[in-house]
């Protein structure tokens, strides 16, 4: 029963929510139309684009416009016709898979010349249609392509027959399309404007009036594109017949990125003029960067930057080039820099650069010299996009690139030149390092033991006199649960959320539970301490399918089967504690047949440098939810030499925590002063511990940019890894520490360590530098 009145002083909010919708309405009926059609007419305008030639539609982006395209011509009673230059956009060759094997790619500009002169009108087979594409500016290196192509087309025999589709989302970022010659134009244009503005999120789609046809067979209908429709018993429909625009717009606009559009362009004429001069501006400022990158070199005359261009076009002319530049690294040896490690020390300096394969296949592939064989075998060998496999067989499977707007300047390039010059460019000859001897068995003790019950999150010190169990898999209950997202099932990481690091896990072995508390102040309405069993208690976990019990999860790009628990609280605890949608997950640690995690294949040899006369055999290992490896080890040495370095750039002092170390083994403090050897580690091959436990050493740890999160209150810095970039890099890769595991017996072998054990190492001499 309703109360006759409301309590005084109370708001009545669905009434107040529901005059704000009626509000809100009223604005899109009487004034988003007129405002909607002005931005589009001002747009075109933008473009010297005739309204009563040409029609707008808009997309979410230059690849849903493509698409769109596509849809009109995959209509079509007998297929269409495809061709593109190999020069396109991912986006643009996906195309190729609709046009039903009757595609050709043109392998260069010359190609597409003698294509365009052939002088015949015939497409392969019955097919009525053909459509050709390219981009205004290759998205790899910035070289453009010629605008002539479209009216070629038009003039020519295929014209009756073929269409054009020019991808302008690149050349319009920071240079003028002229359309205002309609009969010269592409037939279809599409652009994302965030390329030019930075912001909205909101594409376009020009067309041509004269070509619209083609896009109005497209038989999907939604909502706004439909004047009546019958369902049920009878299927009916009329489409719209207005503009082409009311005919493709599917569904409500993006009012706030329409609006937004509008003060883009009012921002961006007021900062920057005309297009005109934001391509002269961006073409001086490449032209001295490309320069200054091409004149670099290592102490020994050897080129430090490997750029792919074409030499004889200069960035002065808008026509043929524009402010891309796209590279490799080579240390003074010529060996290929890592991109990886690149872009990482490059987000630490907060400059934004584009690696790997640049969603440009036929480009990279080019101009990196790639055979088709040769990106398979790439691919079999595990490279993905994205990931840091960067030199397979010698030769890179990406490259690095560089683009520069209408914001950037000329302090711009000298950082970026900086940067080079201080992390890629050797300027003294580095000194060898003396051999060591074939025994290292100093006086080394263990000074920490570390296990981190939850990936990515706090550790937890195991306590003085308490024996702990080594397993194949590393140390007892180290990295057995993780923080997955709800929405992807992927493992989080402090990469992404540095806040995992104040999550501090603890083990209450007397009641058999892991606790997990929050290192500093707790948000309000959250309990300070969840727990969980130790055991695999059923109950605690989320139902599955019967004979499956678990869910799949990622961790680091690994499908894994994990139990996730069920409760509210627990979610509710590292969500709001972390800031993203999570729940704890546990990866058994021994059950038969799925536990499929192994210890990396690039752990070979201690300090991954090949130098042994004999290689000793390392199998792959057991592993939970680290990343590479069952135990990691660092020396407390080397962590004290890594400090006095960064402490000589007055930079902040490294915690050992920072480095996520199992083991820290030390010199036993009875040594004679002076009795340091930092880096040692880097020529073990095994470590004795106590008298019975014996741990092979793996290799080399490779270091990113987590390394820079403060253990205690999660804030980001520099330092350790820029100066470890500096001294400890090999190979392109940046060490410190090295990956252990338990040696593999024939028999059982119950193993076990303690704060204070003895540590003998033993090995090769390394030829790290």
């Amino acid at each position: 029963m309703k109360p006759s009145k409301e309590p005084e002083g109370e708001e009545t909010k669905p009434t107040a929510i529901a005059s704000y919708n009626n509000e809100i309405d009223a604005i899109r009926e009487k004034e988003f139309p007129m405002l909607e059609e002005d931005v589009r007419l001002r747009v075109l305008r933008f473009f010297n684009a005739d309204p009563d030639h040409f029609d707008l539609v808009f997309v979410a982006n230059a690849t849903a416009g493509i698409k769109l395209v596509m849809e009109g011509f995959r209509e079509q009673e007998h297929g269409f016709w495809y061709g593109y230059h190999k020069d396109a956009h991912t986006s643009l060759v996906g195309v190729r898979e609709a046009a039903k094997g009757t595609h050709r790619c043109f392998g260069s500009d010359t190609e597409v010349e003698e294509w365009l002169d052939e002088g015949t009108d015939a497409l392969p087979g019955d097919i009525g249609l053909g459509l050709f594409a390219y981009p205004a500016q290759s998205n790899m290196n910035g070289r453009r392509l010629p605008l002539s192509w479209t009216s070629q087309l038009r003039s020519s025999k295929l014209g009756i027959h073929v269409y054009s589709l020019l991808d302008a989302a690149g050349i319009v970022s920071t240079s003028p399309l002229d359309l205002s010659n309609c009969s010269k134009a592409p037939d279809f244009t599409v652009l994302s404007f965030n390329k030019i503005f930075g912001f909205p999120d909101l594409g376009a789609l020009i067309v041509r009036n004269e070509s619209a046809s083609v896009l109005q067979r497209r038989s999907y209908f939604g909502g706004g594109t439909v004047e009546i429709v019958i369902c049920g018993k009878e299927n009916w429909h009329i489409q719209k017949y207005g503009s082409l625009h009311e005919q493709l717009e599917d569904g409500t606009l993006p009012i706030h990125s329409i609006v937004a559009l509008d003060s883009a362009l009012n921002v961006h004429e007021r900062l920057f003029g005309s297009p005109e001069r934001v391509a002269l501006h961006v073409g001086l400022l490449a032209e001295q960067l490309c320069n200054k990158l091409a004149a670099l070199r290592h102490y020994n005359g050897s080129m430090v930057c490997q750029i792919y261009r074409d030499s004889s076009l200069s960035y002065r002319d808008s026509r043929t080039q524009g402010p891309l530049i796209a590279f490799n690294l080579r240390n003074r040896k010529g060996e290929w820099v890592s991109n990886a490690e690149v872009e990482k020390l490059a987000n630490i300096r907060n400059i934004q650069l584009r690696s790997g394969g640049l969603c440009n296949p036929g480009g990279i592939a080019s101009a990196l010299n790639l055979a088709p064989w040769e990106v398979k075998r790439n691919f079999s060998a595990g490279h993905r996009c994205g990931n840091e496999t960067d030199t397979i067989g010698g030769k890179p499977t990406g490259m690095l690139r560089v683009s520069l707007g209408a914001m950037s300047n000329m302090q711009d390039v000298k950082t970026f030149i900086e940067f080079v010059e201080e992390f890629f460019v050797d300027h003294t000859e580095a000194p060898r390092r003396a051999e060591a001897s074939p025994m290292l068995g100093h006086k080394l003790y263990i000074e920490t033991l570390t296990i981190y019950p939850i990936k990515s999150c706090g550790g937890w010190a195991i306590p003085p006199d308490i024996l702990w169990d080594v397993r194949a898999e590393g140390l007892a209950w180290d990295r057995e649960w993780c923080l997955i997202h709800q929405g992807t099932r992927t493992a989080l990481s402090q990469k992404k959320f540095p806040r995992m690091a104040l999550l501090r896990p603890s083990l209450d072995l007397e009641k058999g539970l892991l606790r997990v508390r929050i290192n500093g102040p707790v948000p309000p309405a959250t309990s300070d301490e969840v727990s969980v069993p130790l055991s695999a208690d059923p109950g605690v976990f989320q139902a599955c399918d019967v004979g499956f019990p678990m869910h799949t999860s990622q961790v680091c790009g690994e499908t894994i089967l994990a139990h996730t628990y069920a409760s509210k609280q627990i979610a509710d605890f590292f969500s709001t504690l972390i800031g993203a949608p999570c729940t704890l997950a546990k990866f058994p640690a021994a059950v038969a047949g799925l536990s499929t995690r192994h210890s990396k294949a690039h752990l070979n040899a201690p300090g991954n440098n090949g130098s042994f006369s004999q290689q000793p055999k390392i199998t792959q290992r057991p592993i939970l939810l680290s990343n590479e490896s069952p135990i990691l080890t660092i020396s407390r040495s080397s962590l004290n030499r890594l400090n006095e370095q960064i402490k000589i750039k007055d930079g902040k002092a490294a915690h050992a925590s920072v480095f996520r170390a199992n083991i820290i083994v030390a010199e036993d403090p009875a040594s004679s002063p002076g009795s340091e050897k930092p880096y040692v580690e880097d020529d073990w091959r095994s470590l004795r511990i106590g008298y019975d436990v014996t741990l092979d050493v793996m290799g080399g740890c490779r270091r990113c940019q987590m390394v820079c999160v403060d253990q205690h209150n999660a804030e980001k810095n520099e330092e350790p890894f820029v100066t470890l970039a500096k001294t400890r890099r090999k190979d392109g890769k940046v060490f410190f520490g090295v990956h252990t595991a338990l040696t593999v017996t024939k028999r059982g072998q119950l193993a076990r360590i303690r704060l204070g054990d003895r540590v003998c190492p033993s090995g090769y001499p390394s030829s790290f530098a």
